[in-house]
């Protein structure tokens, strides 16, 4: 069956009884060429173990399911679920998976194996999913994602632009954007383009409190056009002299904004925050 056709979609879904649900951010991807580029950058093989999430009619999940040792593919619509259930019947080693992915905890499907997450992620959860497998205790090796053009852009960006989204993706992995992606390879065809994200989990710094890092991250973010000394001070419940201190003893001016600041910077005031705020 060719999921690439217009016509073959429509035709699926009508014999399902099914269609796009636009607030779950069905968007069926019918460009070969593009499913050619995700694979290539999932750079699978027999062994691997890949989640898929947001599957939709399967047009992904056949090709990692041919090249992968096994797919998990997660699917929050249950008629999506049924068409799945039926189309990749032949295939023994997809496991297809009904429930939301936020509310799923997956170890229990991965256990231990290294693993990948691969998929054409629906816009509306791109950023929770992320955060959910970087922060996991069992991290992905590899994620190869289909996200909304922007989002990837904010993901990867540098100072003085950051984002409180790229802090948290670059404490834990490097991310890449491989290509974009014109949103007629979509039906139905969205209002924005995509690009193909590839995230490399790397090993956060030790020496580094994850709770403390994201506890001032969060602080100094909230109000993105104030000046880091009234975010921190007003989120940390803390003296401005104080955090004048902490700053510039870090190299950092007090009238500086969240969106100069690189993740080793945030590092470093995380590692001496105690010196300077209380518990």
């Amino acid at each position: 069956m060719n999921l690439f056709s217009l016509k073959t979609i429509k035709l699926l879904l009508e014999t399902y009884g099914a269609r796009p649900q636009k607030r779950l951010g069905q968007n069926f991807l019918t460009d070969r060429k593009v499913l050619a580029k995700i694979l290539l950058a999932s750079d699978l093989s027999p062994q691997d173990t890949v989640v898929e999430v947001g599957p939709g009619l399967g047009v992904l999940t056949k090709a990692l399911a041919e090249k992968a040792k096994k797919v998990i593919a997660v699917e929050k619509d249950p008629r999506m679920v049924e068409i799945l259930t039926e189309e990749l019947k032949n295939f023994s080693n997809v496991d297809v998976v009904h429930g939301d992915i936020l509310k799923l905890d997956t170890k229990y499907q991965i256990l231990n194996t290294k693993y990948k997450v691969v998929a054409n992620l629906p816009y509306y959860i791109t950023s929770p999913v992320i955060r959910k497998f970087l922060e996991a205790p069992h991290k992905p090796k590899l994620m190869v994602l289909m996200v909304q053009k922007e989002v990837a852009q904010r993901i990867c960006t540098n100072p003085p632009d950051m984002s409180l989204l790229a802090v948290a993706v670059q404490f834990y992995a490097k991310p890449k954007i491989l290509s974009y992606v014109s949103k007629t390879s979509f039906w139905p065809i969205p209002k924005v383009d995509s690009a193909i994200l590839k995230i490399t989990p790397i090993t956060a710094d030790i020496n580094a409190d994850a709770r403390g890092f994201f506890k001032i991250v969060k602080a100094g973010f909230k109000q993105p056009r104030k000046q880091l000394l009234n975010n921190l001070a007003n989120g940390l419940g803390v003296k401005k002299e104080i955090i004048v201190q902490w700053l510039e003893n870090n190299h950092i001016k007090p009238n500086q904004r969240a969106e100069t600041l690189g993740v080793e910077t945030w590092i470093r005031l995380a590692k001496n925050m105690k010196k300077y705020t209380p518990e």
